[in-house]
């Protein structure tokens, strides 16, 4: 099927295209269709349906930029998750997570699932490649639970493994070393809140981003706890981390257990505390896949070819370590 898109004023189909291109690219990649401009127009070609869905997209689009004349990446993020959802977007989960009205939602089914876990279960499990928003989609849930006071405090941990790299010999005191660890849980903050926003939120210890290893000792009441990497844990590092939950708490513990950096021989906290818990009431557990990477369309396409190469030392060497994931903690 080809269709041609026409539009009344050219810099709007510049505007929705996106920056080189990339909003564009994103609608063709998720429809898996073929697109382009030419002579003021978008022409698209490939399957029906997919050809109907970008339509779709664009539409909803053409109308924001109508009246505003310019888009943010959230609002293609919406307008995408709106059509490509399996389900229909009136019951899909919005979280506001600034006074701007941004809203974040999944882009993907799977996102969507794991969206839902979190907010039915006290402890949620989420496995994944780069780039699927597991801890993007973390950290928009605990916004969003700050904001309705649901909880008092967040708090974002990170295990300080050295990936290949000694920390020792980077500048600063002990803080200052660990800092690029926490680097990825501070930039997806500060992508949702403003600046000043997030800072205020820290000083006043309202927002605490930490190092796994401060942790403790402490019990946390009525906080929104986030564990990133927890593939790098130790079994006696996860169940440090899972049992500073107080009253009106709650956990997500995100992972990618194909990006292991902990020395050989060592068990992950992750992968164990996931087979360990599967049988308890309130806990969830997602495993995302390369489907639900929503960065550059190239990641998609590299973490599958490394997950192939993964399959095939699996099945030389054999492999009783998967297991299913679970919904509602009842196996």
């Amino acid at each position: 099927m080809k269709l041609a898109i026409e539009f009344q004023d050219q810099k709007h189909i510049q505007t929705i295209c996106g920056p080189h291109d990339a909003y564009l690219r994103g609608m063709l990649e998720r429809a898996g269709i073929r697109g382009v401009v030419r002579e003021g127009k978008l022409i698209l070609e490939g399957d029906s349906e997919g050809v109907h869905q970008v339509e779709k997209v664009v539409d909803r689009l053409k109308t924001v930029v109508e009246k505003k004349q310019f888009l943010h990446p959230w609002q293609v993020d919406e307008a995408l998750a709106s059509v490509f959802l399996s389900q229909d977007h009136s019951q899909s989960i919005a979280l506001e997570v600034n006074d701007r009205g941004k809203r974040i939602v999944a882009q993907t089914a799977g996102q969507q699932r794991y969206m839902r876990l979190m907010l039915e279960n006290d402890l949620v499990f989420c496995r994944g490649p780069a780039g699927s928003g597991k801890t993007y989609l973390a950290v928009a849930m605990a916004i969003a639970a700050l904001r309705k006071e649901k909880v008092r405090k967040i708090v974002l941990a990170r295990p300080a493994v050295e990936a290949g790299e000694k920390i020792g010999f980077l500048p600063g005191d002990m803080f200052e070393k660990v800092n690029p660890f926490l680097r990825p849980l501070l930039d997806a903050m500060r992508e949702m809140m403003d600046y000043d926003q997030v800072q205020r939120l820290i000083d006043s210890d309202v927002i605490e981003i930490l190092p796994l290893a401060f942790m403790r000792g402490r019990t946390l009441n009525d906080t929104y706890m986030i564990l990133d990497e927890a593939q790098n844990t130790t079994v006696t590092q996860m169940k440090m981390f899972l049992t500073r939950m107080g009253q009106g708490s709650r956990i997500v513990v995100t992972g990618d257990d194909t990006q292991l950096d902990l020395p050989p021989g060592v068990t992950s906290g992750f992968s164990d505390a996931v087979r360990r818990l599967r049988n308890i009431n309130g806990i969830g557990s997602i495993r995302l896949d390369a489907a639900d990477i929503v960065r550059h369309p190239l990641v998609r396409d590299i973490v599958k070819a490394y997950d192939e190469h993964s399959r095939r030392l699996h099945e030389m060497h054999g492999s009783g370590d998967e297991e299913d994931d679970f919904g509602n903690g009842v196996g």
